[in-house]
């Protein structure tokens, strides 16, 4: 199966060029073939400058979409370019690539149509599992998913998530542009699709910032719960 990663990136100058020379590390290694392009959305500093510099293969946003958008562009190319398997995998060095094999392993067996990366599977890892408010904030989302879909999802904020052919198809022609990770997972849910949640071990940032920030907090938190409740009050066919 051919397999895309998606690397949305705004202003990482200083994370791109490690992280996509991990995936051609890890091909090379591995005897691999990963594809990957990385969705520049509209940075104002010089990502664009490295990604031009070092050939590595990306679209240039004219302005910045937010993650909703940068996402979709690159399951417009997926399905463009007839990818069976899409994976967003950011571009601020937290995926480790070495968890790829993962994540796709259940949708080429058929067993899942959507698999996300979880950090809250495995108790005893060690990686970087955020605050403890941002923690609780995603179990709050939990709780608002599993009550309009019946399914319990973990790590309902991950941007660590590989998709089929179907739904690349689906999120190619429609994608939130609010707080795409959870909505879009209720929807799938919603629509029937299979959702799986496999552990990961992720990287805490080292450079740059994160696109949530603690003073926006309650105000994400209360729209999402908003969005998600706005879901599950919708009809949806498969």
């Amino acid at each position: 199966m051919r397999v895309l990663l998606v690397i949305p990136a705004y202003n990482e100058e200083k994370n791109i060029l490690s992280v996509t020379e991990s995936i051609n590390k890890y091909n090379k290694e591995n005897k691999s073939k990963y594809d990957f392009v990385v969705i520049n959305d509209g940075s104002t500093d010089h990502t664009e400058e490295v990604l031009v510099k070092n050939k590595i293969n990306h679209i240039c946003l004219l302005k910045n979409l937010g993650i909703g958008g940068a996402v979709q562009t690159g399951f417009k190319y997926a399905y463009d370019n007839d990818y069976d398997i899409a994976i967003q995998f950011d571009g601020d060095g937290q995926h480790d690539i070495n968890y790829v094999k993962d994540l796709v392993a259940p949708i080429i067996q058929k067993e899942s149509d959507m698999v996300i990366g979880s950090r809250f599977i495995d108790k005893d890892s060690v990686g970087f599992k955020s605050s403890s408010a941002r923690r609780f904030g995603i179990k709050i989302i939990s709780f608002f998913i599993k009550l309009v879909t019946r399914k319990k999802i973990l790590d309902t904020t991950s941007g660590f998530r590989a998709i089929n052919k179907n739904l690349i198809e689906a999120f190619a022609k429609e994608y939130p542009a609010e707080y795409p990770e959870p909505v879009s997972t209720t929807e799938v849910l919603k629509k029937g699709y299979s959702v799986k949640e496999v552990p990961v071990t992720m990287k805490e940032r080292t450079n740059g910032v994160s696109s949530i920030r603690t003073w926006k907090n309650c105000y994400y938190m209360m729209n999402v719960v908003l969005s998600i409740l706005v879901v599950g009050l919708r009809r949806y066919k498969k």
